[in-house]
């Protein structure tokens, strides 16, 4: 488990912004419960659980600025 400031990644931030948000777009319009909030723990309880820890102790860069 990673502690501490996460490795910024301008290919994938620019992929998030770009393919990312247009793919996730079409999901949301086509597959009913899509990008629910909480539908993580009843698909896959195990990553759920690692990515809450992982969004807690980590931070990105662009948390400093805020």
């Amino acid at each position: 488990m990673k502690f501490g400031m996460r490795k910024p990644s301008l290919k994938k931030s620019f992929s998030a912004r770009t393919k990312g948000r247009a793919t996730r777009a079409v999901k949301k319009a086509l597959i009913p419960g899509y990008g629910n909030k909480g539908s993580g723990w009843i698909k896959n309880p195990k990553k759920a659980a690692y990515n809450k820890i992982y969004r807690k102790t980590t931070f990105s860069i662009w948390d400093l600025f805020k």
